[in-house]
């Protein structure tokens, strides 16, 4: 109970510190530490994603800066490929399992390094901003464009355990001209609907385990108050950098635990 708690400090700390996909670490944090399996650890990493993610969500829409809408119609394809990702999950090995994640880490890895420009081209853009209304401007084009990014995130959170914000985030950015003000917040919104949702699917495969939910959930919440307070301290690029690193880390700790 002890180590779990305190990983769910350490999970809630890079979340604060980081945004939602800090919680991508939570899955092999708890694999490598407590050798629980992957789709035991899934679950309950969904769950300190969940909560944190649902009191961001809030947060942005009491201040307007959720575009709900969007939010429902990528959640609403999430929700419907979370279950086909915990069955495929449930058919491989966890040893597989783990390279498979480890592989996710060291993309979003390199994504943080990267530091590239993630603005696209307004003719690249799919969902534009009506400046008569202030809303987005709905078409088939950028219905299906949202639909597909919240349908990988579904997937990959039944699969893993991910909330999703890793695709989510760029995503928004690349298929709309919102502002990060408003992608955060509706990237919240999609991850703790998919991330509710795969918690039901793993309810009824009967792998969520209550007792170790508890300790590692009120430990992340503790962290992610104290990486809001911190995240002040440090520049963005100093976070994403250090975000990169200790995903890498973990991605081979992974690989080498798969291994041996």
């Amino acid at each position: 109970m002890l180590t779990l708690c305190l990983l769910g400090i350490v999970v809630g700390l890079l979340m604060g510190l980081t945004g939602a996909g800090g919680g991508i670490l939570a899955v092999p944090l708890l694999v490598f530490f407590t050798g629980i399996p992957v789709t035991t650890a899934a679950p309950l990493a969904l769950t300190a994603v969940a909560v944190a993610a649902s009191i961001g969500a809030l947060a942005g829409l009491r201040q307007g800066m959720l575009r709900y809408r969007a939010a429902c119609v990528m959640a609403g394809i999430g929700v419907v490929m979370a279950p086909l990702g915990l069955w495929v999950a449930h058919q491989l090995d966890n040893r597989l399992l783990m390279c498979v994640f480890a592989l996710l880490l060291l993309v979003v890895a390199a994504e943080n390094l990267v530091q590239k420009n993630r603005l696209a081209s307004v003719e690249r853009q799919a969902c534009l901003i009506d400046p008569a209304t202030g809303k987005l401007r709905w078409t088939s084009r950028c219905s299906l464009s949202l639909m597909g990014a919240g349908g990988v995130a579904g997937f990959l959170s039944g699969l893993v355990g991910v909330g999703g914000g890793f695709v989510i985030v760029p995503a928004l950015g690349r298929l709309s001209n919102l502002g990060m003000h408003s992608v955060i917040p509706t990237s919240l919104a999609v991850i703790a609907l998919v991330s509710l949702s795969s918690l039901g699917s793993a309810l009824l495969w009967g792998s969520f385990d209550i007792r170790l939910a508890l300790p590692f959930v009120a430990g992340a919440m503790l962290g992610m108050l104290a990486g809001r307070r911190w995240t002040q301290c440090l520049t963005a690029r100093s976070l994403k950098r250090g975000f990169a690193v200790v995903a890498a880390t973990v991605a081979v700790m992974m690989v080498v635990r798969a291994i041996s």
